[in-house]
């Protein structure tokens, strides 16, 4: 018996001896294994460039690159997260070379080779907006285009079919909103970045006789005497407003001009200078960029804004201007007006009228408001 209970007892501590060595032995590989992981540092491994798998680079700082910590992605390389504080608002999550940002309004074909579709990348673009009513005189306004021009028409009376009839309607850029203005078409579908591809933006009434303008010789002119913002010289017997767009048949162009005692305060400012009209206005990109972000999105007419709109170029005395040996008639057809609605007993171009009216007071005390709101800011920093 005293045998027998020795032997029972000799195996249970060899079965406990051997479980405690095979415990030892297990954390001591599972200390090695965990040491390997950790000479691993996912959060500062450096992929070769010439990797071509997509990823992120997460940074909080501006231009720095950084991997995220999550080691893997789909089990086999890690995955990283681009942030790019530089890219444009909303694509800071993608790499710089894949942005675009700017587009333009070139006529693409549907087939062939992306880089074969342009014979020639239009310079400028001309926008008119327009009523069939006024067909015949928009033909005659676009033959004095050349092949620089892209032509882009806003029809404010919803017909665009009947315009096919000309050869040059069949490429140009046809935009059918009803009872629009031009100031709506251009804030909505004038943005900078989408017309960056143009070096010039005419943005055009209707109504114009252009039998003494040329396109190419006008742009010549805006270069030679370096204006950003211009319109060509009115014809003088013609429903004049201002002295400053009646042309001179003695100049190619001019910048200043004198007015009415007491309508200048300073001679540098409009409309003595500084100044075109809202019915022809010439602008060169730079100066597009800073005019449609003062374009407001209510007041369609665009009153007011002749008077502004040289707090786009610097100094604007000299880089806004009117070409005299490129000149235009204006041809005050009110055709606007017969998109109006009679209200009150009156007549639907009354309507149109009192609404300009308005709008010019409330562009004024936005713009004096916008003024003393900024420099209150800047007087209490």
């Amino acid at each position: 018996m005293g045998t027998s209970h020795r032997s029972g007892f000799l195996k249970k501590t060899n079965d406990g001896g051997r479980l405690i060595i095979t415990t030892f032995i297990g954390v001591l590989i599972g200390y090695f294994v965990g040491r390997s992981f950790q000479s691993v540092s996912f959060s500062k491994i450096h992929l070769p460039t010439s990797i071509s798998t997509s990823f992120d680079i997460a940074g909080k700082e501006e231009n720095i690159n950084q991997i995220s910590e999550s080691p893997f992605s789909n089990g086999s390389s890690p995955r990283v997260i681009i942030y790019v504080s530089t890219n444009p608002r909303g694509a800071e999550l993608l790499p710089p070379g894949i942005v675009v940002s700017e587009s333009d309004f070139f006529l693409r074909r549907l087939w062939g080779e992306p880089s074969e579709d342009l014979k020639k990348k239009p310079k400028y673009l001309l926008t008119i907006t327009v009523g069939l009513n006024q067909k015949k005189n928009i033909d005659r306004m676009v033959k004095k285009f050349s092949e620089d021009f892209q032509i882009m028409l806003f029809h404010y009376d919803g017909q665009t079919s009947q315009w096919d009839e000309f050869e040059w309607s069949k490429s140009a850029i046809h935009v059918s909103i009803r009872r629009q203005t031009k100031w709506w078409y251009a804030k909505r579908f004038l943005h900078p970045d989408v017309v960056a591809a143009y070096e010039y933006i005419f943005i055009w009434d209707e109504d114009l006789g252009v039998e003494h303008f040329n396109g190419d010789k006008y742009m010549e002119l805006v270069k030679k005497h370096g204006l950003d913002i211009s319109q060509p010289g009115l014809e003088p017997n013609n429903g004049l407003t201002w002295q400053m767009t009646k042309r001179r048949g003695d100049q190619e162009v001019h910048k200043v001009t004198e007015e009415k005692p007491g309508w200048c305060s300073d001679p540098h400012l409009p409309p003595c200078a500084a100044f075109v009209e809202i019915m022809a206005p010439v602008f060169s990109r730079e100066a597009w960029r800073c005019v449609w972000h003062m374009i407001q999105n209510d007041l369609v007419h665009g009153w007011g804004l002749d008077f502004a709109l040289r707090r786009c170029v610097e100094p604007a005395h000299e880089k806004i201007g009117v070409v005299d040996s490129q000149w235009i008639i204006h041809q005050v057809i009110p055709s606007l007006g017969s998109q109006g609605q009679a209200e009150n007993g009156k007549a639907p171009w009354e309507g149109v009228r009192a609404r300009c009216k308005n709008e010019w007071s409330l562009f004024q005390n936005r713009l004096a408001n916008a003024d003393k709101a900024y420099l209150e800011e800047i007087g209490n920093r």
